[in-house]
């Protein structure tokens, strides 16, 4: 597992220039490439072709998205890419359809992916502490995870028969940052997955 596709989903906002998430994806960049890893990369806010796009994500063996958490959902420049490149790769690019047939129109929704094998990483950054989340007495994510938070994420790549390898996120990164020491996990996190080929195999 190779071959690794780098996309940054940041959108520029005059309070979040995206400094942080622009550092982890030359962190990881500079990681994959002394570990001789093959690297393509896409920034979603600048110019990019849907089927080059496209290309990448069939050459890729692991997809990374690295985002910040915009109004609990990606950012508008990743929306954006999703709807015009993911949208392009149901033509079989990416998945067949969604998976149903004629014969069985109400069961096997989402089965059409033709990712099987691949896997992606998200890296995420948020302004809400750590603490908001797995708390069922914090207001506002009652008890919920990131996980449960980026499902429709999880699932859009579900959808395309991708797996998941174990997210990465930082935490209250306008108040409160600690931005060393998410260096230093990020570090670590890239360590754990990708510096150990047995771990990337089974990882799912």
């Amino acid at each position: 597992m190779n071959n690794i596709l780098m996309i940054n989903g940041h959108q520029y906002y005059p309070l979040a220039e995206g400094l942080l998430n622009k550092s982890l994806f030359e962190k990881a960049h500079s990681y994959f490439r002394s570990n001789n890893y093959e690297v393509k990369t896409t920034i979603s806010q600048e110019s990019y072709g849907v089927e080059e796009e496209l290309r990448k994500h069939q050459w890729a063996d692991v997809v990374i998205l690295q985002m910040p958490v915009n109004w609990m959902m990606v950012p508008w420049s990743f929306k954006k890419y999703m709807d015009e490149v993911y949208t392009a790769g149901m033509r079989g690019a990416l998945t067949v359809g969604d998976g149903r047939s004629a014969e069985a129109p109400k069961e096997n929704y989402g089965t059409g992916g033709t990712m099987t094998g691949k896997k992606y990483m998200l890296s995420l950054t948020f302004n809400a502490p750590e603490e908001a989340f797995n708390n069922p007495s914090e207001y506002l994510f009652q008890g919920k995870s990131v996980d449960d938070l980026l499902f429709p994420m999880h699932m859009n790549f579900r959808f395309f028969g991708m797996a998941p390898l174990e997210m990465f996120a930082c935490f209250d990164v306008m108040k409160n940052a600690d931005i060393d020491n998410d260096f230093k996990r990020f570090q670590a996190h890239l360590d754990k997955l990708f510096g150990n080929p047995d771990y990337l195999m089974k990882a799912s």
